[in-house]
């Protein structure tokens, strides 16, 4: 992978699974430029030795990065990531936006996209959450109501 240290996708004290910490991680690592369309990720195993997970953790990242379209694999050519990418997949900020911050919200955003939550509802939710007298979506009344 393009990233530094293909460990800092999965963080054990995490109560995220380590699939979904892999999952999340590509995403954000395109949101934020180090990965980019057309890259090639490592292969399963190679990727889960380096992470000290078991293959079929990285395999189900992958398998579900797939289904939505985000990587492909082909025999002999490996797992890339799409060129293009499906609609909503956030690809290197723009701007002036703090790469930090982008990671942080790039999975939740592509999550809501490949729900199908336009652009623009995705971001009247986030401004509502922002501006919800107290922390975040529990006092915004999103919680199991």
């Amino acid at each position: 992978m393009a990233t530094s240290s293909s460990t800092d996708l999965v963080d054990p004290d995490s109560v995220l699974p380590p699939f979904e910490q892999i999952r999340r991680g590509i995403l954000a690592q395109l949101a934020t430029g180090i990965l980019r369309p057309g890259d090639r990720l490592p292969a399963i195993r190679a990727l889960a030795t380096d992470l000290g997970l078991a293959p079929g953790t990285v395999a189900r990242a992958y398998k579900e990065l797939e289904a939505a379209e985000v990587l492909h694999t082909a025999r002999g050519a490996g797992t890339r990531i799409a060129d293009p990418l499906p609609a909503g997949v956030a690809v290197a900020p723009a701007g002036d936006l703090d790469p930090e911050l982008a990671r942080l919200l790039a999975a939740p955003i592509a999550e809501a996209r490949a729900a199908g939550h336009d652009p623009e509802a995705v971001l009247t939710a986030v401004r509502t959450l922002l501006t919800s007298a107290g922390e975040g979506p529990a006092a915004a009344g999103t919680l199991d109501e």
